[in-house]
């Protein structure tokens, strides 16, 4: 009985779930907050001119450099509307936010660096169109779905490289020609370059109808990375032991960028109508008197019993409560006898039962008397059968 009863609360508790959970259809909003972690990204070229303060040596400064920026975790917000075809499948315009901050990297310097220090601040911003199919009917509590997009990605840079021990370099011409240690060294910039992007998706939306019809909790993972490499410039400047200041234009080329991110959030389907309020239950109706009553015989008799009167009498009182057109009163054997001595026996067995409705009240024009035999069995038998349920009369209050 328990067990009944769990399954019994589980089901009317999942009832406007599995209702709700129903292809998205026409106009939909989304947002979405949660982690974005991004992989190693390449840093392909940076630094500057060889000839950096008039240098005579051919050696650049940081002109060779490469190595990699580190992995980071960071923010990721986006919103989205979109259109539900009813089907599954739905298309939206996404709009995306992603902030990570890296204070380390590794990097091949050249020969003119003797440490490297600094850190990359990156903020991605941009559009995407994407495409998306609900999987509906695997599950009435959530609907997985899968997507993809294109689109373009704005990608702000704020970095620095900087030398974090004292070198000593060639000569520089700027600096009257002679040698000298020089005592810190740092580029850097604050600039924005683009990229065309592409990402994938993997979701599950769960239906929230009793908080709001058409409202939906969503959980997703998205992969978004960029086509091209980006150049960002900047300034670089160096300052000698000697007190000589000098500048000079930077630039650092990055590879692609692979960022991994995973949201909550929600979606809204505009036009999703409220479900319908459970029907009222149906009223008891009241105990209406009985309409057909049974009186049994002993065999080969036509005589009532005690029971019998007590049954004909009970048929008797109830037919002064409903509205009647006629009372019906129809005799039955068994197959104990021959059919022509079962008829006889039928007929004599009604009209006892309908003698016995006139005594007690019932006017003799109201009821129709008749014998059937041993045909209509209440238990179906061979020929021959003492059946006691077969030896009956039954009445009939129309």
């Amino acid at each position: 009985m328990q067990l009944r009863s769990a399954l019994l609360a589980a089901t009317m508790l999942a009832t406007p779930i599995v209702a709700s959970a129903q292809p998205v259809t026409g106009l939909y909003v989304g947002a979405g907050v949660g982690v974005n972690i991004t992989q190693q990204e390449n840093i392909k070229r940076g630094g500057v001119p060889t000839t950096f303060f008039g240098s005579t040596s051919g050696v650049p400064i940081f002109g060779n450099l490469n190595g990699q920026i580190k992995g980071s975790t960071g923010f990721v917000g986006l919103a989205s509307v979109g259109w539900g075809f009813g089907n599954g499948l739905r298309a939206e315009v996404e709009g995306d936010y992603r902030n990570n901050k890296n204070n380390g990297f590794t990097t091949n310097a050249g020969n003119s660096i003797n440490a490297i220090g600094g850190g990359f601040t990156e903020q991605k911003y941009g559009a995407m169109v994407n495409v998306l199919y609900d999987f509906n009917g695997l599950t009435p509590w959530f609907v997985p779905y899968l997507g993809a997009g294109v689109g373009y990605q704005w990608i702000a840079e704020k970095w620095n490289l900087r030398n974090n021990l004292p070198f000593t370099t060639p000569t520089f011409a700027g600096f009257g020609g002679s040698t000298f240690g020089v005592g810190n060294f740092n580029a850097g910039g604050n600039t924005t370059e683009g990229s065309f992007a592409y990402q994938a998706i993997v979701g599950a939306a769960f239906p929230l109808p009793m908080v709001v019809p058409g409202l939906a909790a969503t959980a997703e993972y998205r992969f978004l990375g960029t086509t091209s490499n980006r150049t960002y410039t900047g300034q670089a400047f160096a300052t000698s032991t000697a007190g000589r200041f000098a500048t000079t234009p930077a630039s650092v080329t990055l590879g692609p960028s692979y960022n991994h991110s995973v949201l909550v959030g929600l979606r809204y389907n505009f036009g999703v109508a409220p479900p319908p309020p459970p029907p009222a239950p149906a009223p008891v109706p009241a105990q209406a008197p009985a309409r057909s009553y049974l009186v049994f015989f002993d065999w080969d008799k036509a005589t009532l019993t005690d029971r019998a009167r007590q049954i004909i009498r009970e048929a008797a009182d109830n037919s002064t409560r409903v509205q009647y057109t006629r009372i019906e009163v129809n005799g039955y054997t068994d197959t104990s006898g021959t059919p022509k001595y079962n008829m006889g026996l039928s007929i004599r067995r009604a009209n006892a039962v309908k003698a016995e409705l006139i005594k007690d009240g019932v006017p003799a024009n109201a009821i129709t008397a008749q014998g059937f035999g041993d045909t209509h069995l209440l238990v179906p038998t061979g020929p021959g059968v003492r059946e006691p349920q077969n030896r009956r009369v039954e009445i009939i209050i129309r």
